[in-house]
């Protein structure tokens, strides 16, 4: 009993250093996205760290609508990012978790 324990303890250190070199990683994973005509492009990490913003000069007359794409385009780069992010951390955490009976119907095996 002791010794599973102590095995576990290893097992969930070694998957916390798996999903701290996974968060790394991720800062090297670049998601590009753009408003639908072209005119806003975005670039962010998967850890969803904005990289670079290119706004075209037809955009700058109109702040409201410059403020518009800035919203609509990040959110859309963001939702990506986390959607890339929550499902590289999700399957390093799941390969790590130690076989508990009963765990299996909770975590969707």
């Amino acid at each position: 009993m002791f010794g599973d324990l102590m095995g576990m303890m290893g097992k969930l250190k070694e998957t916390q250093a798996k999903v701290e070199a996974t968060k790394k990683r991720l800062d090297t994973v670049l998601i590009d996205e753009q408003s639908s005509d072209g005119l806003l492009k975005v670039t962010l990490t998967a850890n969803r760290n904005i990289k670079t913003i290119e706004v075209d000069d037809s955009l700058l007359a109109d702040k409201e609508q410059l403020e518009d794409y800035l919203i609509l385009t990040l959110n859309k780069a963001i939702k990506n990012a986390t959607s890339i992010n929550e499902a590289e951390l999700a399957a390093v955490a799941k390969e790590g978790m130690p076989n508990i009976p009963g765990m299996e119907g909770l975590l969707g095996k």
